[in-house]
């Protein structure tokens, strides 16, 4: 109840509203079962953050065109930005304390079956694939980023065309690199 509370208040504010009292305000006590509750509020925040995780996972799972996998992922992303920029925010733009690299964040942040997907449609190499996947992921996530700062209002029609005029980009840059290998 606890952490449900807090993932409410900061998908509703963002990590800032996630204090003690406005906690017990939402369940409706007092502040010391809170505090019986967490340990601290690194803690606490911590879980807020892998809940936030698996809201986003399932955000994600439920709006996958299993057809079109590699770009219905980066929508979905895109999507998720502009309905829950505070989500967003929260889940995207922190420190990572497992990751200090950009294949560290790759691996902890994409799906496999999405390179997997790339790999069969393209007929790419793994390395290659994870190439591209790896740049659209960049590209996918400034195009996000900016959503997530101009919020719900935002049209995104221009942001789609730009993110598939990166993805034909990317893809033929890609291709070619593996018909010059052949």
């Amino acid at each position: 109840m606890v952490v449900e509370a807090a993932f409410s208040l900061a998908r509703e504010g963002g990590m800032e509203k996630v204090l003690v009292k406005n906690i017990a305000e939402r369940i409706g006590c007092s502040v010391q079962p809170v505090y019986c509750y967490c340990r601290n509020m690194d803690g606490l925040r911590a879980d807020v953050v892998e809940y936030t995780g698996k809201f986003i996972q399932e955000y994600v799972s439920e709006r996958i065109d299993s057809s079109c996998l590699f770009e219905s992922v980066g929508r979905a992303h895109a999507l998720l930005a502009k309905e829950e920029p505070h989500l967003y925010r929260l889940y995207f733009l922190r420190k990572r304390k497992r990751a200090h690299s950009l294949e560290e964040i790759y691996q902890e942040e994409t799906n496999p079956k999405v390179l997997e997907d790339i790999t069969q449609k393209l007929g790419m190499e793994e390395d290659r694939a994870k190439k591209l996947h790896k740049h659209m992921m960049i590209y996918n996530i400034g195009l996000s980023f900016i959503l997530a700062c101009l919020g719900e209002e935002t049209n995104t029609e221009e942001m789609k065309i730009m993110a598939n005029e990166a993805y034909e980009a990317f893809q033929a840059k890609f291709m070619e690199m593996e018909a010059a290998k052949r």
